[in-house]
């Protein structure tokens, strides 16, 4: 594909990304929550960090690879939960799992994914892992980790950091809301994309109608437009650690948690017995005031790293965001708008596209530092206030 090909990073994807999407669809992908302090500080807080350069080591025999829940990756990324890909790209979930399978990574399917588990275990069974969003009737729930064990789903991810729906103000400015009704703002917006028309959201209506969140229970697993009573039986602020007990005895795979940002929870989940945890700050787009991950990362993962798995979640965009989340105690990290982008721009190809990027890009940074292997990744290549600031979270 043309676009594909003029995309060096993963930002150029993104402006490719921002020309093929109705800008309601670009920016319920792009943005945050309120004045984007958490969005512009994730970013920020990388980029603080520098490295420095080792000479005269042999780095031939260097690989990305690495060992995750026992199993090897490719490199330490898997695609974090979305539920926009199918916007991007006509079931563009299915797209993401087939680039993660092609990739050797894991791949996250949200809760509110257009395409169904089903139809993913079947055409991209890799490494699954399924993204829990808590109902308030829990017996819904219930259902759902039911048959993603069914599915032969390998993880079960419970996000616990949403528990009120987030301010995300620019959606309704472009009115571009869930449950979906078309307004002429939006209406607008997708005539001036007709090839995204044409090739999403045209392909729904002739082939199933409009899109649905095929993962939601039976009750609920209507087209998106007509779901106004979803958002009152998803409330979570009840969710508790009770909930993590049961969801433990029900779950015989690996357990996570994402949206874990404090030390004290970290230990919890600990003794709760799930295996890993996933640092992360939902990218920005919940509390606006959320501290950075990276600076989180730190003392959560000397706490708990020798205890269970640490995954760092929210701002990575470039592969030596890789390695300095693994410096810092990360076995791995979450990507989620990356390679959306990529999906948005060419489906799998694309995806696979942005995936391969940030593997040269990580590839690359552990030859400047003379790291041969995922394992020899230490602050040590950290250089000056940079490495004690990121240490101590600062």
């Amino acid at each position: 594909m043309a676009a594909l090909d003029n995309c060096y990073n993963v930002f150029d994807l993104r402006e490719a990304a921002k020309r093929r999407l109705p800008r309601g669809v670009f920016e319920f992908v792009d943005r945050s929550t309120e004045d984007e302090l958490a969005l512009r500080n994730n970013r920020a807080s990388f980029e603080k960090i520098k490295l420095l350069h080792r000479s005269l080591v042999d780095v031939s025999g260097r690989s990305t690879k690495t060992t995750l829940f026992g199993k090897e990756i490719a490199l330490p990324m898997a695609i974090a939960p979305t539920g926009a890909a199918g916007l991007c790209w006509h079931e563009g979930e299915l797209e993401l799992a087939k680039a993660a399978a092609k990739m050797k990574i894991p791949f996250t399917l949200a809760t509110g994914a257009m395409t169904s588990m089903e139809k993913i275990a079947k055409e991209a069974n890799f490494r699954l892992w399924f993204q829990l969003y808590v109902w308030k009737q829990r017996e819904l729930s219930y259902q759902l980790i039911e048959r993603a064990k069914n599915n032969g789903f390998e993880a079960l991810i419970v996000t616990t950091d949403t528990i009120v729906p987030p301010n995300r103000e620019y959606n309704a400015k472009n009115g571009f809301l869930l449950p979906f009704h078309p307004t002429w703002r939006f209406t607008w917006d997708i005539m001036q994309h007709p090839a995204w028309f044409t090739s999403v959201l045209l392909k729904y209506f002739t082939t199933i109608g409009m899109p649905r969140n095929e993962n939601y229970p039976e009750p609920y697993r209507r087209p998106i437009g007509n779901d106004a009573h979803t958002r009152e039986v998803m409330r979570q602020d009840t969710l508790s650690w009770d909930d993590i007990k049961i969801f433990r005895d029900k779950w015989p795979g690996i357990l996570m948690l994402k949206g874990i940002n404090r030390v004290d929870d970290a230990l919890r989940a600990v003794s709760a017995g799930v295996d890993g945890i996933v640092v992360s700050n939902h990218g920005g787009r919940n509390m606006d005031s959320a501290a950075a991950t990276i600076d989180m990362l730190p003392e959560i993962a000397q706490a708990v790293g020798d205890k269970i798995t640490v995954i760092l979640d929210s701002g990575v965009r470039r592969g030596s965001d890789i390695v300095k989340a693994v410096a810092l105690g990360a076995k791995c990290v979450l990507t989620g708008r990356a390679t959306l982008y990529g999906t948005a721009v060419g489906g799998e190809a694309g995806a696979s596209k942005a995936v391969g990027i940030i593997k040269t890009e990580m590839d690359k940074t552990m030859a400047y530092t003379g790291c041969n292997g995922v394992d020899e990744i230490s602050t040590d290549i950290f250089f000056g206030d940079s490495a004690r600031n990121a240490m101590t979270g600062r």
